[in-house]
């Protein structure tokens, strides 16, 4: 989400992974280890949210800030979804009727997502890809959607063996999807597959 925030601005940037036994002394006494972090001059952020509002007002061009009535609509369809998608690929076993019931809400989620995508601003019709209003512009909310949507596309092939047909049953999500994952900002910033399957393996298991 950040590092296609700073693709998207042109921004360079080094990164650092830590694991918890390796964060700095700094990030643990002023900022209780949280990351990601950000550190710009003599400041320093921590929340992905925080961080893409930060970029976006001192670094503004271009501008991944949409129209705010258009972005809160916009919003208000990613409202639990990315819960949604958490609680249904952790979930095992895989098939029972409790994974049955989180399916079904994640199908929920995702039908807001894709009615949004049919929808223009209001009095205007959709003329582009992207997630608000119109779809004119890629915004700091298609940079947040789009890796929640890399990890739903690899843990519905890995884990539940696409037990949601996004081709067939949200075709403009998949439009969207392959729309934004061709971007190079996209696929400079994303994790590889196997890593975001080891990640969710883990989680799986405990």
């Amino acid at each position: 989400y950040v590092r296609m925030i700073l693709h998207e601005k042109g921004l360079e940037y080094d990164v650092r992974p830590c694991t918890k036994e390796t964060k700095p002394d700094w990030l643990i006494d002023y900022y209780d280890g949280s990351v990601p972090a950000l550190r710009h001059r003599k400041e320093c952020y921590t929340e992905s949210d925080v961080i893409a509002q930060y970029l976006d007002f001192f670094f503004q061009e271009p501008s991944l800030s949409g129209n705010r009535k258009d972005t809160t609509i916009a919003s208000e369809c990613l409202d639990g979804f990315f819960q949604n998608v958490v609680k249904y690929l952790k979930h095992t076993p895989d098939g029972d009727d409790e994974d049955e019931q989180l399916k079904a809400k994640l199908e929920q989620a995702l039908a807001k997502i894709e009615a949004r995508l049919l929808e223009g601003s209001e009095g205007d019709s959709r003329v582009g890809p992207f997630l608000v209003g119109n779809g004119e512009k890629i915004t700091l909310l298609d940079c947040s959607l789009s890796p929640k949507l890399f990890h739903l596309k690899i843990g519905l092939q890995t884990f539940k063996n696409n037990s949601i047909d996004i081709p067939n049953q949200f075709p403009s999500i998949q439009k969207y999807m392959d729309t934004i994952f061709s971007r190079d900002s996209f696929e400079q910033s994303s994790y590889a597959e196997e890593v975001v399957v080891w990640g969710w393996s883990n989680a799986r298991e405990n």
